[in-house]
């Protein structure tokens, strides 16, 4: 049956609602050209009262039990808990490298055999008039634990200011400054996201992919058969999960404490310690990791896990690190460009023009601001020829993306976004309908009082932050908000503002570094915060959570999350000796720090006019705004001359995005990643599919926690105690664990020795 038959039969022997009518309008029509949806089946799915996008009906039922338990004694308790150990755990180890980030995924499944033992072994009394057992433990339980081990799992963006402030400025400010700028940068970008959720949210066509896995997930969790493969025998996901959970916590001893030249197995370096050229190639600390191998989980899967990346987009990120990191920086470290070859080929620090540590101290006057005359008979800054690539990379992101978003989705981002205003509500929105909704006064009022927190923060304390731009940063990251939303809904790419925000305050008010950085995490994280939460509200959305219990739960979930991470960082900069010291010799280097430190410099204090205007030694990084620009026209003019060639699957923004970790992140952490990467989201997916559905994302998760929870055992059973005096003559000094270190990528060699009194220009300003 064609597409106008079906419409005909639909109007006249279905008697559609006036809300199905217009969604078969709306999909039906010629100038909805979405090329991810099937027109013919979208109808199908809006006569059979489901999503009109395939995916969606693929991943969320459309059915509901209101009566399914919630907001339970054992779900907040659950919750509770999780919202302090899994925030608490990933600030630990944010401050390590290599460090382990404990991912929503893998709360997700954790709590699943939690909620489940509960279930059979508490007893089933009342506690508070409430059942302390109520029943199996149902989906939506699980949905709402999971919402708050992740609402803040990750560490949050403002805690970097204050260990930046301790670290480069020696400014240390009482706990009550720290708590209010946390919950201020936090929770106003949630509140931002819960005013924007009939943008966002509501709509159909906001379709927000992500949630799809994690819907899926939870759908094949809750059930007896697996998504996508029938009844595929083998043992059971929660055994499976407990075998690799424990071989990966037994393994993890070797690599992070016996036998570390595992983790860094550089081993072409190991056979020519001596050769610089060798050890730029070869090494893992400081070169750029042609070695390709490594044995510990933790390098593997710093940036994100290699299990739960699709392909393509691995790809993508392979070849970027390969064209810019393997061809273009040697290119330019070996032709001295920049003044490279006085320093590391790799090195997430700046220097000066002795090619040794660069002194903010040096250039600041004792109230943290710029001083022009010290800074003229100091040093201008440098920086490795692969921290400056990075730079350049994120400027040709911000346009690539735009330019990238406009030429293959303003179609349907143009349609979708007209229809996100005026559309009628799904299946799933005429569910959710039966339960009371969110005022938006409640968010109103959650953006008040984080606003007022927000300024007793910035006056209360000397930042030298003016109020005017602490609201200009707001109103940047309020009115991009639904635009970039759209955008991410959609196509699952998140346009960042960090560059730009760095951009407008380093030009706006440069010399002030607390300054900088509190305008970028109000500007730039606000926005990603909003979007996060928003990004939950859509999850409760499709799974049928009461909105008002997600309310609760995610601001509830956030103030704990924010307030132990605070914690554990006091305690950490308390009792870990020479945290933060590149030589720390249990890997609490603080490498985020240390960048978010570098960019404090280099926007904060001496302000992008003196790095990177006319003139200015990196003023050429500016034209890769102008390459982000052009490269996906390129890709897009090639893609309409021959629409099925490979140029399909290469994504500029992903390219330019892809390596934006690297630094804190080092060869080491992208070489082997994209290599188990091709083994198991390419090969075992193609070859081996009902094995990788059944258990891919369970491995990622054991292997996960496997290594966190032998990071931790490691720390406070054999490197805390004792002053860190435990195997500190046998095991810390045999070959196994120096190596590695012996070598001239161990100590970070540069090429060329800097000449007396310095190299680059004799005068600068």
């Amino acid at each position: 049956m064609s597409l106008e038959d079906k419409q005909d039969f639909a109007d006249a022997e279905k008697g559609l609602s006036a809300a199905e009518l217009e969604a078969v309008e709306a999909i039906a029509i010629p100038e909805f050209d979405d090329p991810n949806i099937d027109k013919d089946a979208a109808i199908e799915g809006v006569l059979e009262d489901d999503s009109p996008y395939p995916e969606v009906r693929s991943a969320v039922a459309n059915t509901d039990d209101p009566s399914i338990p919630v907001g339970t004694l054992r779900s907040w308790t659950i919750g509770f808990v999780w919202a302090i150990v899994i925030p608490g755990l990933n600030q630990f180890f944010f401050f390590r490298f290599p460090s382990v980030t404990i991912s929503g995924l893998v709360a997700q499944l954790l709590a699943f055999p939690i909620g489940r033992a509960w279930s059979r072994f508490v007893p089933n009394v009342k506690v508070f008039g409430m059942a302390l057992n109520p029943g199996p433990f149902t989906i939506k339980e699980h949905v709402l634990v999971t919402i708050m081990a992740t609402v803040g799992y990750q560490s949050a963006y403002a805690t970097d200011i204050v260990a930046v402030q301790r670290v480069f400025y020696n400014q240390v400010f009482n706990f009550s400054y720290q708590w209010f700028m946390v919950m201020s940068t936090q929770l106003i970008g949630f509140s931002i996201g819960g005013i924007c959720r009939r943008f966002l949210v509501q709509p159909p066509s906001m379709i927000w992919p992500t949630d799809l896995v994690t819907c899926a997930l939870f759908n094949t969790l809750h059930s007896t058969q697996y998504a996508g493969m029938g009844t595929r025998g083998g043992i059971s996901r929660e055994r499976f999960f407990l075998f690799a959970f424990l071989g990966s916590f037994s393994w993890y001893f070797m690599p992070g404490y016996l036998f570390q030249a595992l983790s860094y197995f550089s081993w072409v370096c190991w056979i020519a310690p001596n050769n610089i050229k060798v050890n730029q190639m070869f090494g893992y600390r400081s070169g750029l990791g042609m070695s390709l191998l490594t044995f510990d989980w933790a390098q593997i899967a710093y940036v994100i896990s290699p299990l739960a990346t699709p392909w393509w987009a691995e790809a993508n990120v392979a070849f970027a690190f390969v064209f810019f990191y393997w061809l273009i920086a040697p290119i330019l470290y070996y032709t001295n460009t920049w003044n490279s070859a006085y320093l590391p080929v790799l090195n997430d620090g700046s220097f000066n023009r002795n090619g040794t540590p660069y002194d903010v101290s040096q250039i600041v006057n004792p109230d943290g601001s710029f001083n022009q005359a010290a800074y003229e008979a100091y040093s201008p800054l440098y920086l490795s020829v692969t921290f400056a690539m990075s730079y350049g990379l994120s400027f040709a992101s911000v346009t690539a993306t735009l330019t990238h978003t406009f030429l293959f989705y303003r179609k349907q981002i143009w349609h979708q976004a007209r229809r996100s205003i005026h559309e009628q509500a799904d299946i799933h929105a005429r569910l959710m309908a039966r339960y009371p909704q969110v005022p938006n006064w409640w968010y109103i009022i959650i953006f008040l009082v984080m606003f007022t927190f927000g300024v007793i923060s910035i006056e209360v304390w000397d930042t030298q932050f003016p109020i005017q731009y602490y609201i200009l940063a707001l109103v940047i990251s309020f009115f991009y908000t639904v635009p970039i939303g759209i955008i991410q809904a959609i196509t699952n790419q998140q346009v960042g503002l960090n560059v730009i925000t760095e951009l407008v305050i380093g030009y706006a008010l440069p010399g002030h570094p607390v300054a900088m950085m509190m305008f970028k995490t109000w500007g730039y994280i606000t926005m990603a915060q909003a979007l996060q939460f928003t990004q939950d509200l859509k999850l409760g959305h499709y799974m049928k959570i009461p909105p008002r219990t997600m309310f609760a739960a995610q601001v509830i979930a956030a103030v704990i999350a924010g307030t132990t991470q605070l914690g554990v960082q006091a305690w950490m900069f308390t009792n870990i000796v020479g945290i933060c010291d590149q030589d720390q010799p249990d890997g609490f280097i603080c490498p985020s720090t240390t960048v978010f430190g570098t960019a404090s410099i280099i926007w904060g204090v001496i302000g992008p006019r003196r790095i990177f205007s006319r003139g200015a030694t990196y003023y050429g990084l500016l034209f890769f705004f102008i390459a982000g620009f052009l490269a996906p026209l390129g890709a897009w003019l090639v893609s309409l001359k021959w629409p099925n060639s490979w140029i399909r699957y290469v994504n500029f923004p992903v390219v330019f995005t892809g390596t934006g970790l690297l630094p804190p992140a080092t060869s080491i952490n992208y070489v082997p990643w994209a290599i188990v990467g091709f083994i198991f989201q390419y090969v075992i997916r193609r070859k081996h599919f009902s094995w990788w559905t059944k258990y891919n994302y369970v491995l990622s998760a054991a292997m996960d926690s496997g290594v966190a929870i032998a990071t931790v055992v490691i720390f406070f059973c054999l490197e805390f105690p004792d002053a860190g005096k435990i195997g500190e003559n046998t095991i810390a000094t045999w070959w196994g664990n120096t190596v590695f270190e012996n070598t001239a990528d161990g100590q970070g060699l540069s090429l060329l020795t800097p000449p007396p009194g310095g190299f680059g220009p004799n005068t600068w300003k």
